[in-house]
């Protein structure tokens, strides 16, 4: 089994690899350099580093004046505070005159476990699907963290990285390269379709794996570009499975799920089923007692995939 990793770690220590080559890039913390794997970046570059403190929408304004500089302003605090407390800031200061600002939130979701519900962002995808110019990036394990932070690096305008707080394993191949836009397919079929990103598509392996010992052969892609979303992808799955499935640790109103459902709304194609936080708060718990309450788990999936199967 590969050993698991901090999305986090992975993030900061790719923030160093792009420092190193290129002088624009800034880091802008909001006193949690520790959470968000930045605390090296600013012990290598404290010239390149500015901790404002708890003041998120401080953050937002300081990066965009950066940004109009010339600079690759990267932002990062709890996915609560750096997206909900911000949101006026990022719309007018950041998405409206398209700048190079790099909005990294951790902690999100279910998985931050402990923290409880307020510190719990269940909304975030959501919040930032709806300003222009945003491009979304979920990442699924250590891998794709790094090639978010690279991704969103090269990519011109603001980019929101969604990471989690639990360590993750390894799910994708050394050679694996991240693209706007395009989801991957991690396991063929034929019977139905699983749509997952972040934590969430580890799960979505281990429920095709259970399931093809029942002859049930299900497709997993990897969505982690939400914005922009895989259309075409999903549009084949329709087609081919008829039926989907989205997994996401997010409220099912505004996120993967949202997303996808417009594009076959639009399209008029398949059945979807969508599987996530179902329009509640979370609360104080491990990860593992969270996501057994809201149903988030290889063991329910698996049966809500066989009642849909069975009733079709």
């Amino acid at each position: 089994m590969n050993k698991k990793q901090k999305m986090n770690d992975i993030y900061g220590k790719a923030l160093l690899d792009l420092a190193n080559n290129d002088e624009r890039v800034v880091v802008i913390d909001a006193d949690v350099q520790k959470r968000m794997g930045t605390l090296l970046f600013k012990q290598k570059y404290p010239d390149r580093h500015i901790n404002v403190g708890i003041a998120e929408q401080n953050m937002v304004g300081i990066a965009s004046g950066l940004a109009a500089t010339g600079k690759i302003c990267f932002i990062g605090s709890i996915a609560m505070f750096v997206t909900g407390r911000t949101w006026e800031q990022l719309r007018q200061f950041v998405a409206y005159p398209n700048l190079n600002v790099k909005v990294v939130g951790n902690y999100s979701g279910l998985a931050a476990g402990p923290d409880g519900a307020t510190h719990q962002a269940c909304e975030d995808i959501s919040i930032i699907r709806s300003i222009p110019n945003f491009k979304i990036l979920v990442p699924c394990d250590s891998l794709e963290a790094e090639q978010a932070t690279i991704l969103a690096y090269s990519t011109e305008g603001p980019v929101y990285i969604r990471l989690v707080r639990p360590a993750v394993e390894k799910i994708l191949p050394p050679n694996y390269r991240m693209r706007l836009g395009q989801a991957v397919e991690i396991s063929e079929g034929k019977d139905i379709t699983m749509i997952a990103c972040g934590m969430m598509v580890k799960i979505a392996i281990d429920v095709a794996n259970k399931l093809k010992k029942d002859n049930i052969h299900a497709r997993v892609l990897n969505m982690s570009s939400i914005k922009p979303i895989d259309k075409k992808a999903i549009i084949l799955a329709a087609i081919e499975t008829k039926n989907i499935v989205t997994l996401e640790d997010h409220s099912i109103i505004g996120g993967l799920g949202s997303a996808v459902s417009e594009v076959m709304a639009e399209g008029g194609l398949g059945k979807l089923k969508r599987i996530g936080v179902k329009d509640c708060f979370g609360e104080s718990g491990t990860c593992d007692e969270l996501y057994e309450k809201h149903g988030l788990t290889v063991s329910n999936i698996v049966h809500t995939i066989k009642d849909i199967l069975n009733n079709q």
